[in-house]
């Protein structure tokens, strides 16, 4: 990618946060660090469907392009319809939906049985409590058992909301992002 191209990136993402700063959590995409972190923290030999939740831009998307193995069946899911229509048209071999929380049917679609890992960048602090629960309904229900959550928060205020449905593996601090997050690893029981 080049420089231009991520300098509109930052841009735009910011015009979409002042826009709507409860559906996108910072103002600037994902560094390369906390991608990288993320990625990092999944068995990529081991997974054969994989969803990311909330991909903006496509930070950690380029991640996980590079970084699954072939076969592995990618799922993309972003609300904001600017963002979802570019996301598409950049990686068009991943199928994208717009909304998180119909997880469920997108799998039937899909003919997906269940998740191996899902990575998420949803800002869920900034949600209600009710769609808090659907997100996290949605997604314990349709990771297979044993199967890897990956999400990371700008806080520690989602612990204990993760605690109560997974076991929580690590917690990692990347203070090279902006601001800098938390990388939950949770694992379904």
């Amino acid at each position: 990618m080049d420089l231009n191209t991520t300098i509109q990136e930052k841009f735009l993402f910011l015009y979409k946060f002042l826009s709507s700063p409860k559906q996108i959590g910072s103002v600037t995409p994902s560094s390369s660090y906390l991608c990288k972190k993320m990625v990092q923290s999944v068995p990529w030999d081991h997974v054969q469907n994989v969803a990311e939740l909330g991909c903006g831009t496509g930070a950690l998307t380029r991640y996980i392009q590079q970084a699954r193995k072939p076969g592995t069946k990618v799922l993309l899911f972003e609300k904001e319809a600017h963002l979802q229509t570019q996301i598409a048209a950049r990686y068009p071999e991943f199928p994208c939906y717009g909304e998180a929380s119909q997880l469920d049917a997108v799998l039937q679609k899909e003919g997906i049985e269940s998740l191996d890992c899902i990575l998420s960048g949803l800002p869920f602090f900034n949600f209600p409590q009710e769609l808090r629960d659907v997100l996290m309904n949605q997604i314990h229900q349709n990771l297979k058992k044993d199967g890897l959550f990956i999400a990371f928060q700008y806080s520690k205020q989602m612990k204990k909301q993760l605690s109560d449905r997974f076991d929580i593996q690590e917690i990692h601090f990347v203070p090279m992002n902006i601001p800098p997050a938390f990388v939950y690893v949770c694992r379904k029981r």
